[in-house]
């Protein structure tokens, strides 16, 4: 009942671009710090990007910053993670994770999603 779904990854050339979508049920995200992470084969869980509750702060790791850009639709309770030029470096499994009344960047989460693979190769 109280979960998030990514979706939106695929195989892409690099240079492309590709939305993440992270849609949550049994909750509402207007409230919550919301996180973007990815891990890399054989690499730990890296943190991407986090908006902070109720947009107050925003955060994006130095690797992607320029290039990825996080939103939140209140109305469709979803968060999105829109991804620009994109590089093989990129290629991870990308996961959303969500917590309430929280600032960015943050390691405390209460909601985590089960990712979307992005494979950035020619």
């Amino acid at each position: 009942q109280l979960q998030l779904v990514e979706s939106g990854g695929d195989l892409v050339q690099p240079g492309g671009s590709l939305r993440l979508s992270c849609a949550a049920s049994g909750f509402t995200l207007d409230y919550h710090r919301i996180g973007w992470f990815r891990q890399a084969p054989g690499k730990g869980r890296e943190g991407v990007a986090c908006l902070s509750a109720s947009d107050r702060g925003e955060y994006y790791v130095d690797s992607v910053k320029g290039r990825f850009t996080i939103s939140r639709d209140n109305a469709k309770n979803k968060v999105y993670l829109l991804m620009n030029n994109l590089k093989p470096e990129d290629t991870a499994v990308y996961y959303c994770a969500a917590r309430w009344a929280g600032s960015c960047p943050g390691e405390e989460y209460d909601y985590w999603g089960q990712g979307t693979q992005v494979t950035v190769s020619s």
